[in-house]
């Protein structure tokens, strides 16, 4: 008989044979059955609870495609300076920290970005130091892809006008030579690794302690991902295994590994889906080039006013060995790319590994994260190899003035979600939290419209790109079961699929499209189990 029974909803199935239905039962973790409220009700038993959701729209739960969880988890422990105004707030945020803190240790802080301020500049080593000179410090800007360290943090990682810049990486220098502070890409790893790892039991409660916040926004599952070189993989994924064996692992996660253990995942036989319903081995991540924001994306074309085309981090000619390797071994390969270069370069490698060894194919496809700028010829290709596109709308928002100043007109290029849905590619979407904000319904509310929140553009950021809200919805639920493999029993209602389900406070279907953000969570069901009810 079944435990739970939601009736008098708005269903919004996979399925069209259950378009008409209003009621679901579930049994143990999983639906049993979908039909009308007569239908789904005569299965009711003693026992079983029944949950009249008064006509409100009942979704898959949904999952967040690309997040960095571990980062997310533990950001309480850093500064927050996503909403930070001007560079003097930033530094006003430090020296309240560092009064808090013993002298000589570290502060970390992350989510700046300098394109929201009216004076636009990256902070600086002195600037820096005026707030902590006590203190080594190195705070994110909102991609990760750049960070800024004051004199003691570059001390301590013997940084100075000597030191060459690491492979895949940059040291920014000012006028005499001397390190200014900004460290991009790898070159961020010559300080980050220093920084002494929390204690593992720290990091399980941190990550216990999310999971209320997920379900508070619907969010029932993640794909989590590491940093650049990302030391925490194996303390992460022991943090998860341990919650898991407890019973205490409350969102389904799709665990990463990062390229360089590749080696590794192979020698000790691991493939892409292993595990179980609540925790499995994903995608190897590489990083084919940066960001936009920190002008290390690699473009087809310089950025505006300049001859920097950006960069390629890890060689193509190494992933063009580690695709194909990672393949025949069953194991699906995840590609950072933002800029237009690195997604070309990346179809042709992905045409030579996936042609060549169509026989071996791992139980999840290939996918490119971001996706951020790609020509048209280059999205044909990425539907005709079943690459899917694992990318993130609530980025939008943040980073049309970006995009407009670094490229210009080249932007038309940037986040086509219409053509690369139109075009057959399989699209999941995510937040990149904490770069981002994890609430699905701003990234939903950001495809659908492509204005900022002040409801500019008028009529969208090119908005031929724009999606409807059920094709949103999709990306948010379908579209990461496809892209882990998991598309019979994810992501979808129906008798069979796990028991992930949202109910929303107002039906974002037929609603203002600019208010769909607002929209709050009636109530989230993870693995069967009513974890969230407002």
């Amino acid at each position: 008989m079944p435990h739970l029974i939601l009736r008098n909803a708005k269903i919004l199935p996979e399925n069209p044979e259950y378009t008409h239905a209003t009621a679901v039962a579930v049994r143990g973790n999983r639906i049993v059955a979908v039909g009308s409220d007569e239908e789904i009700g005569s299965l009711a038993k003693q026992g079983t609870r029944q949950i009249d959701l008064g006509g409100r729209l009942l979704l898959p739960g949904f999952t967040d495609s690309h997040i960095h969880l571990f980062d997310h988890a533990m950001s309480s422990h850093r500064i927050a300076l996503a909403d930070t105004t001007s560079l003097d707030d930033l530094l006003q945020r430090l020296q309240h920290e560092a009064a808090g803190k013993p002298p000589g240790s570290w502060i970390q802080g992350r989510g700046w970005n300098e394109t929201r301020w009216p004076d636009p500049m990256h902070p600086t080593r002195q600037d820096l130091d005026r707030a902590a000179p006590d203190h080594p410090v190195i705070l994110w800007r909102s991609d990760m892809h750049l960070a800024v360290v004051n004199s003691a943090a570059l001390s301590a990682a013997g940084i100075d006008r000597r030191t060459p810049d690491p492979e895949q990486g940059r040291i920014d220098r000012d006028a005499r030579g001397d390190p200014s502070g900004g460290l991009r890409e790898r070159a961020i790893r010559l300080v980050k690794d220093l920084i002494p790892l929390p204690p593992e039991e720290q990091v399980m409660q941190a990550l216990q302690d999310s999971f209320a916040g997920f379900h508070h926004l619907g969010v029932t599952g993640v794909h989590d991902f590491r940093d650049l070189g990302g030391r925490e993989a194996g303390m992460v994924l022991r943090a998860l295994t341990r919650l898991d064996q407890a019973g205490k692992l409350e969102l389904r996660t799709w665990m990463c590994i990062a390229g360089e253990h590749l080696e590794e995942a192979i020698a000790v036989g691991l493939r892409t889906g292993f595990g179980n319903d609540l925790l499995r081995i994903g995608h190897v991540k590489y990083f084919s080039d940066g960001s936009q924001g920190a002008h290390t994306a690699w473009m087809l074309e310089p950025y505006l006013g300049s001859d920097d085309p950006g960069m390629p981090l890890t060689p193509m000619e190494e992933i063009a060995e580690a695709v194909p390797r990672a393949h025949q071994a069953g194991l699906a390969v995840a590609v950072h790319a933002i800029g237009d270069r690195a997604n070309q370069e990346l179809m042709a490698v992905f045409e030579r590994a996936i042609q060549n060894n169509a026989a071996s194919a791992p139980s999840a496809p290939h996918r490119i994260e971001h996706v951020q700028n790609i020509r048209p010829e280059d999205v044909k290709r990425m539907a005709a190899l079943g690459v899917a596109a694992s990318v993130q709308p609530i980025h939008l928002v943040d980073d049309i003035t970006l995009v407009d100043q670094t490229v210009g007109e080249r932007g038309r290029f940037t986040y086509p979600f219409r053509g690369m849905l139109d075009a057959g590619v399989v699209m999941a979407f995510g937040s990149d939290a904490p770069v981002a904000d994890h609430n699905p319904l701003l990234g939903i509310q950001a495809a659908v419209t492509r204005q900022r929140q002040d409801g500019t553009p008028a009529e969208g950021w090119y908005p031929q790109q724009r999606l409807t809200v059920a094709e949103a919805i999709q990306s948010y639920t379908q579209g990461p079961a496809a892209v882990c493999g998991r598309a019979l029993d994810l992501g979808t209602i129906g008798p069979g699929s796990l028991a992930d389900l949202v109910v929303l406070e107002e039906d974002i279907l037929s609603g203002d499209p600019g208010a769909i953000g607002e929209t709050k969570i009636a109530m989230t069901v993870f693995n069967g189990r009513v974890v969230h009810e407002r």
